[in-house]
């Protein structure tokens, strides 16, 4: 699954970007980039969350293949 990271920039110069597929992931940063880099972190840590307490999450096998 992708998510789409939506981007805006306030009046006051800051970036922020936010994930609408998963309510509540936004960042502020100085820059475009940071706003992205801190988006990321914030959803892969609001899944992994999920993944520990037995919530749904989506797809994961394209990120992960098992040793035989």
């Amino acid at each position: 699954m992708n998510y789409t990271i939506e981007l805006d920039r306030e009046d006051d110069g800051r970036w922020i970007a936010e994930i609408g597929e998963l309510p509540g992931v936004l960042a502020y940063g100085k820059t475009r980039e940071q706003a992205i880099t801190l988006v990321e972190a914030l959803a892969l840590r609001v899944i992994a969350e999920r993944l520990e307490n037995g919530e749904s999450v989506p797809d994961l096998s394209p990120l992960f293949s098992l040793a035989v």
